[in-house]
């Protein structure tokens, strides 16, 4: 008879909290701050159709890889001709870059606000966000996915608590957040259409979304019977990142967001604690850290393995014995040292100027993820029952269309 594996709590919503909370960094604080501040509540069913979007795309991923055994990356690439397999890394080597520096600079100014070593607070970004970066990667060098997971759910709970708690201490309109909930609307002020999609395609992470493959690998899910599993901790995991988008928003509409680049987080946080006292300054400068520092934690543990991945693939053959990846070997460590230093050497480029690259560099990917596991999603690949059906297919072309719109109008922007 076989045994039934018993999972702690963390071990059978852990991916999809680790997906989720990658995702939400810096730029989802910004894009909520800024959206209630310029719309107010009426823009808060953007937030929930965000998450939702991000669910679909991560649903429909693992989904193929526990009905093929492949990683999208592999299912995508062994398929498709050598020379464009290296259009990949193309991609991702920039992607890295500018994401790395965006969160290395948003880990400084964050500790810098709570805790400033020196006067300087370019200075202080620099040695909070090299100090953050080199941590992160002896986290990720020494203590493997189990410390990882442990260490991410700590500053999740942090992150998320905090946060919340503090849109709930500076009170709202219950009939105003559950019309703005329940009723989309776009609202007629300046720039009211682009903060919405802004609100929508922010929420939750973009090539990050591909590690979701492998935090479940980790914790041996192989099979199609693990998909209900997936599927409850993805919902989990996203309605977090809906929840902790929900709370930006509220603050937003209460503390008008008017700071620009680093001194955004310093402003919110001065500003609530005019209005609620020192604690609630701190609250918000802890939170902010949380989603900040567990973001680039993240980002440090499993973009290696999209590069490991690429690099065991890069000269495969469609039916090739593929091993899995070793984060043992020369490709994932080797990456991981460079995403942690080389773009410490981007923080002499401002935290606004940053998080722009990383947002319209980003912006390019979720179309082609959802192409992808449209095409991955076939009957003829991945059998009848597993197959992308009338429902999935609604819900991927949809993304399909809206991240092509949103991605052009950053690009364009």
């Amino acid at each position: 008879m076989p045994t039934t594996r018993r999972l702690t709590l963390l071990q059978a919503l852990g991916p999809g909290l680790l997906v989720a909370a990658t995702g939400v960094g810096a730029g989802d604080l910004a894009t909520g701050a800024f959206s209630g501040s310029a719309l107010g509540t009426a823009v808060l069913w953007a937030v929930p159709v965000g998450a939702l979007l991000k669910y679909v795309l991560s649903e429909a991923l693992a989904r193929f890889q526990l009905a093929s055994g492949e990683t999208v990356l592999e299912g995508a690439l062994v398929r498709s001709p050598l020379a464009l397999r290296w259009l990949f890394l193309v991609y991702l080597l920039p992607w890295s870059w500018f994401t790395g520096a965006a969160l290395i600079s948003a880990c400084g100014v964050s500790a810098h606000a709570a805790l400033p070593l020196v006067d300087d607070p370019v200075t202080g970004k620099w040695i909070w966000g090299g100090l953050h970066s080199v941590v992160g990667l002896a986290l990720v060098w020494r203590g493997g996915y189990r410390l990882f997971e442990r260490v991410m759910g700590i500053a999740i709970a942090v992150m998320f608590v905090t946060v919340v708690w503090t849109a709930a201490a500076l009170g709202f309109d219950g009939e105003a957040v559950l019309r703005g909930l329940l009723v989309p609307s776009v609202p007629e002020a300046e720039g009211g259409l682009a903060w919405t999609v802004a609100l929508i395609g922010g929420v939750g992470g973009t090539l990050t979304l591909l590690c979701y493959g492998y935090w479940i690998r980790e914790e041996g899910r192989e099979t199609p019977q693990d998909l209900g599993l997936c599927r409850v901790d993805l919902a989990v995991g996203f309605g977090m990142t809906a929840l902790f988008g929900i709370a930006m928003v509220l603050i937003g509409t209460r503390i008008e967001a008017t700071g620009k680049g680093s001194g955004l987080i310093v402003q919110l946080a001065t500003e609530l604690g005019e209005e609620l006292g020192s604690g609630a300054r701190w609250a918000f400068l802890i939170g902010a850290w949380g989603a900040i520092f567990s973001s680039l934690l993240g980002v440090w543990q499993a973009v290696p393995y999209v590069f490991a991945d690429f690099w065991r693939l890069r000269r495969a053959q469609p039916g090739d014995e593929l091993a899995p990846v070793d984060t043992t070997a020369p490709a994932y460590r080797g990456y991981l040292v460079a995403l942690a230093l080389v773009p410490i050497l981007g923080l002499g480029v401002s935290f606004r100027d940053a998080q722009r690259a990383y947002a319209v560099v980003g912006a390019a990917f979720l179309p082609l993820l959802a192409l992808a596991l449209l095409w991955l999603g076939r009957e003829a690949i991945v059998g009848r029952d597993l197959r992308n059906r009338p429902l999935s297919l609604l819900g991927l072309l949809a993304t399909l269309a809206f991240f092509v719109y949103a991605g052009v109008t950053k690009l364009l922007g």
